[in-house]
């Protein structure tokens, strides 16, 4: 059997970003540049830290894409620590995105 004195922490919460946040370049191509990856990174901070580095999940719960072209996108987390980590928008080839939105929950101690 299993007991921790220290109890389980969830915390969770919901991002949108799009054409009006600082940064955002995945609407776009460059000439000739049609197969290119294209990343977008979001910082999330944790409204309170955690005592050791938490699982993260993520969920896409919506977008905005361009129709002349396939819907490609890819929503993953790097950097996580006990205080965030950065979710990272991916799409590629001439798909245009003009708006993401994912949720997050984080358990740990």
């Amino acid at each position: 059997m299993y007991s921790s004195s220290v109890p389980w922490k969830v915390l969770s919460s919901s991002v949108s970003v799009s054409v009006l946040t600082e940064g955002w370049n995945l609407d776009r191509l460059d000439d000739g540049a049609e197969e290119e990856i294209r990343t977008f990174k979001v910082c999330v901070t944790f409204d309170a830290p955690f005592l050791a580095v938490p699982v993260v999940q993520l969920g896409l719960s919506g977008f905005d894409m361009d129709q002349r072209d396939s819907a490609r996108l890819k929503v993953t987390t790097e950097g996580i620590t006990e205080s965030g980590f950065q979710a990272v928008i991916t799409t590629w080839a001439g798909t245009r995105v003009y708006a993401a939105e994912f949720n997050w929950i984080a358990i740990g101690p």
